[in-house]
């Protein structure tokens, strides 16, 4: 069992307070010492050069499952030389009707090497394992597939 302290801030910088007026842009202090700066998609009205909560989430599920599937590629004796993946998240309305990133697609393009490398049964039994295993994956509710080349 862990515990990990984020702080967000943000704080009003100019006179009005509107919805249309107010300042999106604001910090995430982690319990590590990195700061990030962020805030909403331009979409809603967010500045376009900075990371937005609902990337963050893309992000966390991706590097998750990476971590996750390098740890069990590890423990199996496959050797990965790399591991990029352009995942892509989906905000759209939920079977509620309300705007959630209800599903996101992982895909990784990894490249291993040493004496035996995976099979595509054995790469696709990877991802389904880190995919099982994922702390941030088992805390949503978002679907998750992964499109794999190899698999």
């Amino acid at each position: 069992m862990s515990t990990h302290d984020v702080s967000v801030s943000w704080r009003r910088d100019r006179p009005d307070f509107t919805y249309d007026t107010y300042g999106r842009d604001h910090r995430w202090a982690f319990g590590t010492g990195s700061l990030v700066q962020a805030s909403a998609a331009e979409a809603y009205k967010g500045n376009p050069d900075l990371v937005n909560p609902e990337e963050a989430l893309v992000a966390a599920l991706s590097s998750c499952h990476m971590l996750t599937f390098l740890a069990i590629a590890a423990r199996r004796r496959f050797v990965v030389d790399s591991y990029v993946d352009d995942a892509m998240g989906y905000l759209e309305k939920n079977a509620a009707g309300r705007m959630a990133v209800t599903r996101v697609t992982l895909r990784p393009a990894i490249v291993f090497s040493g004496e035996r490398p995976p099979s595509p049964a054995e790469i696709a039994h990877l991802h389904e394992a880190a995919h099982k295993e994922c702390f941030i994956a088992n805390s949503v509710t978002t679907v998750i597939t992964v499109d794999s080349p190899l698999a």
